[in-house]
């Protein structure tokens, strides 16, 4: 894989490693969602919101596009639900082997 492959990479990985972006993500599962409808439903200031969504787009993860006097944001590529839903069952198992092991 070459350098350029590598740092894209290292940016979606990246866009991925905080918890309000990957909260946003989730409220993208089921399509398209307006920046005003993040702020009410995760408690967050709009600057911050943006922050987010400038590092979800830095990855390439997210798209924006304007309806009307609304901005709109989309996953670029569903399959990224894919790759949480692969994290989380990977997590989910290793704390079931830990539990079980404690027990």
């Amino acid at each position: 894989m070459s350098e350029r492959a590598f740092r894209m990479q290292t940016r979606a990985f990246k866009a991925l490693s905080h918890p309000t972006r990957i909260a946003i993500l989730e409220m993208m599962r089921n399509g398209a969602i307006c920046s005003c409808e993040i702020e009410p439903a995760l408690g967050l200031r709009q600057s911050n919101i943006a922050q987010h969504l400038a590092v979800l787009r830095g990855g390439q993860l997210v798209r924006s596009y304007r309806d009307g006097s609304r901005v709109m944001y989309d996953v670029v590529d569903a399959r990224v639900f894919e790759v949480l839903d692969i994290i989380n069952t990977v997590l989910h198992e290793e704390m079931e082997q830990a539990v079980q092991a404690l027990a």
